[in-house]
């Protein structure tokens, strides 16, 4: 029976990740070379994500474990937690346990090229999800959510909350992570078209709901008055929640987030979120397993690397429609 490996704890580099087991039984799965074309599906897949203790990482390691196993493959799930280092010893663990193919949350968008290259002239095709490198033609995919149309739909919800008037905050995520540009960017666009939104202040909090609330704290103390906060993902809009609920000022002030977490979309049914924007990883980490099984078995790579699939806004009106983590019903 295919089995999912069990967690361990290993401390690397300062930070913890997630061990990957090794996979030496018989018939478990060829050497690295073997990966591309061999006809047939079974092996090791490695699945590295950022941090499980995030929701929405937890949901990729997940569903991307769970549709290795279901294709008949084994699979194992490491965590880098955005360490390089971290990143580059599960690596170098994938290609010692021979692993057929690695699915990949990269770390950084410089700093995960090197790891993934190794991979590659391993044999050993990756395949990324959520976040993008800044090289094409060394991984197999990059499968990402339309961070740019994610971030419209929900600047465009938040505007129209916020009433195109007021002052407000952004909490911005982790800057070596491209997405979090590149919602600011959807988030300004939209909301530069409006003279009577003034932006007070901007704190980077790492997609973190402890740091959401803390800088939101400090933002709060700076800007008492604003009436809107917009955030980069749920985590940090969930903590710039609680600060608010803290400080009784979350009353009258419109708080958007990003993710679609099941913690966001319960906020969003109380009426404490304005709204989330739903990214489909439950969508794309299934289809990255499904890419890598087809290179497994012919050789054939994705004709475009680069692949992005749309977000989901999502308001009082079709919360009850998330059914499952992160998946949309509607």
């Amino acid at each position: 029976m295919v089995r999912n490996k069990a967690l361990g704890a290993l401390a690397v580099a300062g930070a913890l990740v997630v061990s990957l087991a090794a996979c030496s039984d018989a018939g478990s799965g060829g050497s690295a070379t073997e990966a591309g074309g061999s006809g047939e599906a079974g092996g090791l897949i490695t699945i590295i994500v950022n941090d499980p203790a995030n929701p929405y990482w937890k949901t990729e390691g997940d569903v991307a474990s769970a549709a290795a196993e279901e294709l008949g493959y084994e699979a194992t799930v490491g965590a880098h937690k955005g360490d390089t280092n971290t990143e580059n010893t599960l690596i170098d663990t994938a290609i010692a346990n021979k692993s057929v193919a690695i699915i990949l949350d990269p770390a950084n968008a410089d700093g995960s090229v090197a790891a993934v290259k190794k991979a590659d002239a391993a044999g050993i095709p990756v395949f990324l999800v959520n976040a993008e490198i800044n090289e094409t033609g060394i991984a197999k995919a990059q499968l990402v959510s339309n961070n740019a149309q994610g971030a419209a739909l929900g600047a465009q919800e938040w505007v129209k909350q916020m009433g195109e008037a007021g002052t407000y905050v952004e909490l911005f995520g982790a800057p070596s992570d491209n997405n979090a540009q590149t919602r600011s960017n959807g988030y300004l666009t939209v909301i530069g078209q409006y003279p009577d939104l003034v932006q007070v202040g901007s704190e980077v909090a790492d997609w973190d709901r402890t740091k959401g609330h803390d800088k939101m704290q400090a933002l709060l103390q700076a800007n008492p008055d604003i009436t809107g906060v917009i955030a980069g993902n749920d985590e940090m809009a969930l903590g710039a929640i609680a600060a608010l609920k803290e400080s009784s000022k979350l009353e009258g002030i419109v708080v958007g987030g990003f993710d679609g977490a099941p913690d966001a979309v319960a906020a969003v049914i109380s009426g404490e979120m304005a709204y989330t924007v739903l990214q489909p990883v439950a969508v794309f980490s299934k289809e990255a397993v499904a890419l890598a099984d087809e290179f497994i078995r012919t050789g054939t790579a994705p004709e475009t690397e680069k692949q992005s699939f749309d977000c989901i806004l999502i308001t009082p009106e079709n919360a009850d429609k998330m059914t499952e983590p992160f998946t949309y019903s509607g």
